[in-house]
């Protein structure tokens, strides 16, 4: 089964200090529950379908993550790993702003005992200054009678060269000439794409 995800990256947070990972006062207190990522498995290494190796420092890099937060509810992380495990997910595909947060799952998986599944992290189409498009910064909408020459663009913007005379033809046609010439090794290290700056007028 494939998973197509699309999320905020929890994995920008700050990494934790380690503040209370061994004080028995914190416990009787409100407070989050963490992984505690130890030395032993403070590297983590996966081939991604489309970026090729990605290998991770954890314990640096991400610090002890959280699992349930304060208030009770169970973060990105554990819901994610264990929901795909779930429903059998086998290939997960999402945006590169994501990748960061992937060893934490992988670690979240070999702890549980579920199999990892094959991960492909394409390249986040952003705004000129780098802003991540959404509809909470006003990116506008698809037009859905320019589906064609939008499909031949975001073909384009994933260095797949399609030949330029289909960006007159239909939706049907692109899909045709796309899938068996789909070349995922030229998006390898490719993490994202810059729209160009608004014409002013």
């Amino acid at each position: 089964m494939l998973a197509a995800a699309v999320a905020v990256d929890p994995g920008s947070e700050p990494v934790y200090p380690g503040t209370c990972r061994n004080d028995p006062e914190a416990a009787r207190v409100p407070h989050a529950l963490r992984f505690a990522i130890d030395d032993d498995q403070a590297k983590v290494e996966f081939e991604d379908a489309f970026q090729g190796v990605f290998r991770q420092e954890c314990r640096q890099e991400a610090g002890d993550f959280v699992v349930r937060r304060r208030d009770g509810v169970f973060a990105y992380h554990l819901a994610v790993v264990v929901d795909d495990a779930r429903i059998g997910v086998t290939e997960v595909v999402r945006g590169a702003d994501l990748l960061s947060s992937t060893p934490r799952q992988i670690l979240l998986q070999r702890a549980l005992g579920l199999s990892t599944p094959v991960y492909g992290h394409l390249p986040v189409l952003v705004e000129s200054d780098g802003r991540k498009l959404a509809k909470s910064q006003h990116a506008l909408p698809l037009a859905a009678e320019e589906a064609p020459q939008q499909l031949w663009q975001v073909l384009c913007w994933l260095e797949q060269s399609p030949p330029p005379e289909l960006v007159r033809t239909t939706v049907r046609e692109l899909w045709a000439w796309a899938i068996p010439n789909w070349k995922p090794e030229r998006l390898v290290g490719l993490r994202e794409r810059r729209l160009p700056p608004a014409d002013p007028a």
